[in-house]
């Protein structure tokens, strides 16, 4: 059996939700075994995170509540890519240096593009575009006027630690921090 054989093809579909950060679409299928079924689809303009990473090796990241969950979450800085960002890599590494900029109040001299984050594949369509951030320069934050923020540094072997302890139930922020983790340690740069 070859992948193409797995894929579900589209007969109809409706929006059933159309808000301003999300989409929800309710659509008819046919199944690989030629049976109908329905998926309910949340579409998503995509985001970007970065893991900042200090000459010390601490990695920058903010404290936030997050409604769905009522419970403040350790994050890297992160952000909701706009209208048009999503054309191009260079228009989503300009994204992300403005969320770099806006919740932390740093900018960089290196930005290592590290891949691309699926977080929900069963319901979403959202794709995190994950970065490391180096040579950082501290400035002032500019936090969204609904953005409500604590930057803090830690450690990166501490936070890698808080992660697998489960402390750090975030996805985004638990694969781009090992990823980080793993790409400075090849380079030979474990901080």
């Amino acid at each position: 059996m070859n992948y193409s054989d797995f894929e579900e093809k589209k007969l109809r579909g409706e929006v059933i939700f159309n808000g301003r950060i999300i989409r929800v679409e309710r659509d008819e299928i046919t199944l690989p075994n030629g049976k109908e079924a329905f998926r309910e689809v949340v579409r998503h303009p995509g985001a970007v995170c970065v893991v900042p990473v200090t000459d010390e090796g601490e990695v920058i990241l903010v404290r936030q509540f997050r409604y769905p969950f009522r419970e403040v979450l350790l994050e890297v800085p992160a952000g909701k890519l706009e209208a048009g960002e999503r054309a191009s890599e260079a228009t989503i590494a300009e994204a992300t240096l403005r969320e770099l900029k806006e919740e932390v109040g740093v900018t960089c001299d290196r930005l290592t593009y590290m891949g691309a984050l699926y977080p929900s594949v069963a319901v979403f369509d959202e794709t995190i575009f994950m970065y490391i951030a180096e040579g950082l320069h501290f400035g002032e934050t500019s936090p969204d006027e609904d953005e409500f923020l604590e930057v803090v540094k830690i450690p990166l072997d501490e936070l890698c630690e808080m992660i697998v302890r489960g402390e750090v139930p975030d996805a985004k922020t638990q694969a781009a921090v090992l990823k980080t983790a793993y790409i400075l340690n090849k380079r030979g740069e474990k901080k």
